[in-house]
């Protein structure tokens, strides 16, 4: 099984030995040993799941990678951030998802408003089984726990991920800003409750409504 380890905060290191890991076009930035790479049209899941993104607008361009030795990945010296699935799902922005373990599968659910207002199209990138799987971000991710006592709001801007049995509602209207007293940030936030943790970034990506 593919082992995942990261060096100083900023590179994913894969040990390899025989089995096949899939990462984001254009992030491998140094191996070594033998391994090959193979571009999988649609995100992997063959073509049902490369129909499924063409329709829903949600971008995974994703290569295959296969061998022995250790390879490693970085996407534009982003913040990784490692989460281990126990027959679980992983709700992730397309943009923000680095590599994943070979065992693991890929599709995309809707995510309705949520995913509109952050320029996303409609829907969202899944990933299910056991495994690794590695994200970045800009800055250090941070996890939050959200149970049926504590929900949780959260900038659309710095949604990365989610996982758990979790509810979301999109919310408008009111803003952090506007807590604050200036009513010129994003008018959206999402709303999560359940039992379950939620990935964000210390820095907002751009969204419909502007940058927070």
């Amino acid at each position: 099984m593919a082992q995942f380890r990261l060096q100083d905060g900023k590179v994913l290191a894969v040990d390899l030995t025989g089995d096949a890991v899939r990462a984001k076009n254009g992030s491998m930035i140094a191996y070594e040993g033998d391994m090959t790479f193979k571009k999988l049209t649609g995100g992997g899941d063959g073509l049902r799941g490369m129909v499924t993104r063409r329709l829903t607008g949600e971008q995974l361009e994703v290569m295959e990678v296969k061998g022995h030795g250790t390879c490693y990945f970085a996407d534009a010296a982003g913040d990784v951030s490692l989460v281990t699935l126990q027959q679980d799902t992983l709700h992730v922005e397309a943009s923000n998802l680095l590599c994943t373990a070979g065992g693991l599968r890929t599709g995309t659910t809707f995510t309705g408003l949520r995913g509109a207002s952050q320029g996303n199209g409609l829907f969202t990138t899944t990933v299910e089984g056991t495994g690794q799987a590695a994200l970045t971000s800009q800055g250090p991710a941070i996890v939050l726990r959200v149970t049926p006592q504590t929900p949780l709001r959260v900038d659309p801007g710095a949604y990365l991920a989610h996982s758990g049995r979790l509810r979301q509602e999109f919310q408008s209207g009111v803003t952090f800003r506007t807590l604050l007293g200036d009513g010129s940030g994003e008018a959206f936030q999402i709303r999560f409750e359940g039992e379950g943790l939620v990935y964000v970034q210390p820095s907002e990506r751009e969204t419909l409504g502007g940058q927070v």
